[in-house]
């Protein structure tokens, strides 16, 4: 178990902490500081873990399949909070998922035929601008909403992007 695939299980283990505090928060506690906190250290554990991984030479299988399932688990948990809290419209969370689970799929469906897809520059703005647009709405700060227009703009178009450019694996085979 090497420390990319450590702070992996960290952001994991992160996720039940950001939910418990969340709702906390929602029953006339204000935990909001310390769950948006919690969120902001789990989505730092996706940088520092992948950084770690390339630049020591720490990438395993284990962190192929756990870290994006890890990253999925934080930002849709905390979508769906931002939803419990009326915050934020489940249809765009439904977009997320959406867009998650065909990327997901497509990557499936490529490995089953030896094809690695790797993250691209918009799979990687998509979780940026994700994070920023969650922390903002968290906080109640001003535009949260747009930035987190402008990150389903980017879901959807990293989600074009990928299937455009890996179209050939969609190709029907005898």
């Amino acid at each position: 178990m090497n420390t990319a695939n450590k702070l992996t299980i960290l952001r994991m283990i992160l996720v039940p902490v950001f939910l418990v505090l969340i709702s906390i928060s929602s029953e006339g506690y204000n935990y909001t500081y310390a769950a948006t906190a919690v969120f902001a250290v789990a989505a730092f554990t996706d940088f520092l873990d992948g950084y770690i991984a390339r630049k020591k030479n720490q990438v395993t299988k284990f962190g192929k399949f756990m870290d994006p399932l890890a990253d999925k688990l934080i930002v849709i948990s905390a979508m769906v909070a931002l939803v419990e809290m009326d915050k934020l419209q489940a249809w765009v969370v439904m977009i997320v998922i959406a867009r998650e689970l065909a990327v997901t799929g497509l990557r499936t469906l490529a490995a089953s035929d030896g094809i690695v897809i790797a993250a691209s520059y918009f799979g990687k703005a998509k979780t940026v601008t994700q994070i920023i647009a969650i922390i903002a709405m968290l906080l109640d700060m001003p535009y949260g909403i747009v930035i987190m227009g402008i990150a389903v703009v980017i879901t959807v178009l990293s989600g074009i992007d990928y299937f455009y450019k890996n179209r050939n694996v969609l190709k029907i085979q005898d």
